[in-house]
C-alpha cells in the first residue's frame, strides 16, 4: 500500500486500520498501488422482495442496475479497477456479472471520492443515471459495513434527490472467512415503507492483476460519465 491511499482509505482515515487485512488489501485498489482486484465466486441466493418490486427490477436491468432474476448458487464475478475518468477523477469500478439461467446479467457502478473527500460517490447504472453517497465504517469483527446516503437521479438538466418513498437504502456487509480462506458478502436493499427489495449473499477469492499493464478491458467503463458530484 505505497504511494497515495486509495479512495477508501482516504474516507476511512484511522478506521480502514482496523479492518481484515486481506480487507485492508482489496479496498487499496487505487491508481497509486497500481493494483486492480477480480473476485470469483457464487452467490448462495439472489432474491427479491414482494412481486410488485419485479417491474422496477426489470426497468434497471435495462441499464445494469440491480438484478432482475433470481436464483441460487449462481456464479459471479466482481470487477474492481482503477482508472481515471473523462473529469479526472480516479474512479475504482464495481461491476458484477451474474451467470444466470438465461444469460449473465450485470450489476455496474462506479466509485469515486467526494470533493471534500469525506465520501464515496457510487454511480450506478451504464450512464450514471443514479448516484448514491455511501459511508464506510469498520466492525469489531474487522469487517466492513456499507450504508448508503442520499440518492440522487440525474439525466440532462435534471438534478433531483430521490425520495424515500420510491428509493431504497443499500446495506453492504464485506468479510474474510478465515476457514474458508475467502471473502463473504452480503447486499440487502430495502425500502422505509415497502422493506425488502432486493438482494444477495455469496462468497468469492479475489486475486490481483498490475493495472498499468493489464489496462481496463472494453466494456467495464460505462457508456456515459455524470461530472456532477
Amino acid at each position: 500500500m505505497s504511494g497515495a491511499p486509495s479512495i477508501f482509505r482516504t474516507v476511512m482515515g484511522a478506521d480502514f486500520h482496523r479492518l481484515h487485512p486481506q480487507l485492508q488489501r482489496r479496498f487499496s485498489v487505487g491508481l497509486a498501488g497500481g493494483e486492480a482486484c477480480t473476485g470469483r465466486g457464487v452467490m448462495d441466493r439472489i432474491w427479491h422482495g414482494r412481486g410488485f418490486v419485479k417491474p422496477f427490477l426489470a426497468l434497471g436491468g435495462t441499464r445494469n442496475i440491480l438484478v432482475p432474476r433470481q436464483g441460487r448458487n449462481v456464479p459471479f464475478v466482481i470487477e474492481n479497477v482503477p482508472y481515471t475518468d473523462t473529469y479526472g477523477r480516479e474512479t475504482v469500478t464495481f461491476v458484477r456479472t451474474f451467470d444466470l439461467p438465461g444469460g449473465p446479467r450485470r450489476f455496474d457502478a462506479q466509485m469515486v471520492l467526494s470533493p471534500k473527500g469525506d465520501r464515496v460517490l457510487d454511480y450506478l447504472g451504464t450512464h450514471q443515471h443514479l448516484a448514491s453517497d455511501l459511508h464506510f465504517r469498520a466492525q469489531p469483527d474487522g469487517s466492513l459495513l456499507i450504508r448508503s446516503g442520499e440518492h440522487r437521479f440525474r439525466e440532462g438538466p435534471v438534478d433531483c434527490r430521490v425520495p424515500s418513498l420510491i428509493g431504497g437504502d443499500a446495506e453492504v456487509r464485506e468479510s474474510w472467512d478465515e476457514d474458508a480462506g475467502r471473502f463473504r458478502i452480503q447486499v440487502r436493499v430495502t425500502n422505509s415503507r415497502f422493506g425488502p427489495l432486493f438482494g444477495y449473499e455469496g462468497s468469492f477469492t479475489a486475486t490481483y492483476t498490475d493495472v498499468r499493464t493489464c489496462g481496463v478491458r472494453p466494456g467495464l467503463r460505462p457508456v456515459r460519465e455524470e461530472a456532477r458530484a
